[in-house]
């Protein structure tokens, strides 16, 4: 587990933030531009002499009254948004600096390891020039990996990246996450990659923390300003089960049912994580007979809330006994449907839909 409590004070910002990390998964710390969300993983990193506290990961301080760990001795990896390789070196170069200043008995990750997981193979003799954004970040991440670090700290690591690559390297870390038993503090702005990636989050707003907890539990509450956004999103997470070769479809069970989602090919991993638009969610009073959506499921409303747009009513459900949901409807057509709190409904939502 990381336990902090930062104070840091400048002339147009104070950071007061406490809280906890889980010791594995990643951890997302999420807000608007301006909120802090840089400033807390600089604190972590230690590369904020002034910052006020206590830092312990794994019960040992990093930082308290008596301490401050400089940066060069904390055992962490850090991402930045553009990679910052050595130009002079070959993607191995880059990959083996970090390497080589580990003591031997400390090294719990080997190139040839991160080489495999990264896919590095074929870029190794070349210099970052030659690389595109996403391969150069590939490079980066590995870099950072073979330092042995207990702690992996991630700034913005796709901000620069266009969309192509943005689709090119969010498969690497997805493959990251599910392969490496290590805390992973990402710092990010865009939804749709803490919605993907992050098991944790950590909401921030001027300075402040104004939430934490699981991700899925955060999107879906509608007290708090993920629920609101246009993207707002609900995530569900299930078990691979058959895939139907014939028209690409993969089963997904989970608490709330079996969902069917589009894949091009079998799963590699046995967990799936499925992201649900609010805007894509359908409700209905009877389950439907006929019609084009594959995804048909009992649902319960638990609540309802008003939604910046005057014309929208944003829903909220709970699929099985602990799966949230969120619905962006029409005020009119909840009036229609006659929707109340507890009011037992289905939903639905088309296969190609979901992500």
């Amino acid at each position: 587990m990381i336990d902090f409590d930062f104070t840091l004070t400048r002339p147009d910002f104070r950071l007061a933030v406490a809280g906890q990390i889980p010791a594995t998964g990643v951890t997302a710390l999420f807000g608007r531009s301006g909120c802090g969300k840089t400033t807390l993983l600089r604190c972590l990193a230690g590369l904020e002499p002034a910052a006020q506290g206590h830092l312990r990961v794994n019960g040992v301080s990093w930082l308290d009254a008596n301490k401050h760990l400089p940066p060069h001795q904390r055992p962490i990896g850090y991402v930045f948004q553009e990679g910052a390789l050595f130009p002079h070196l070959t993607v191995a170069g880059n990959l083996h600096y970090g390497y080589k200043r580990i003591p031997p008995p400390a090294r719990q990750l080997h190139p040839e390891d991160v080489i495999t997981l990264l896919g590095l193979a074929p870029l190794l003799k070349r210099h970052p020039h030659a690389l595109s954004g996403g391969q150069r970040q590939r490079v980066a991440i590995g870099r950072a990996l073979l330092t042995s670090p207990q702690l992996l700290l991630m700034d913005e690591p796709l901000a620069a990246l266009d969309a192509i690559s943005k689709n090119d390297i969010l498969p690497w870390l997805e493959k990251l996450h599910q392969t490496l038993d290590l805390p992973v503090v990402y710092v990010s702005h865009a939804i749709e990659e803490v919605a993907r990636l992050a098991d944790h989050m950590l909401l921030l707003e001027r300075g402040k923390l104004i939430a934490a907890g699981p991700l899925a539990t955060l999107l879906s509450r509608t007290d708090l300003p993920l629920a609101h956004a246009d993207n707002a999103v609900s995530v569900i997470e299930g078990d691979a089960g058959s895939w139907d070769p014939h028209y690409h479809l993969l089963q997904v069970a989970f608490a709330g049912g079996t969902l069917l989602i589009p894949s091009q090919q079998p799963p590699q991993q046995s967990r799936i994580r499925i992201r649900v638009a609010a805007r894509d969610v359908t409700i209905n009073l009877a389950a439907a007979a006929h019609d084009s959506a594959l995804n048909h499921l009992p649902a319960r409303i638990t609540g309802f809330s008003d939604d910046p747009h005057p014309a929208h009513q944003l829903v909220s459900l709970l699929l099985g006994d602990s799966t949230p949901l969120l619905a962006r409807i029409t005020r009119k057509s909840r009036d229609q449907l006659g929707l109340t709190e507890g009011m037992a409904i289905y939903v639905q939502f088309k296969a190609v839909a979901l992500s």
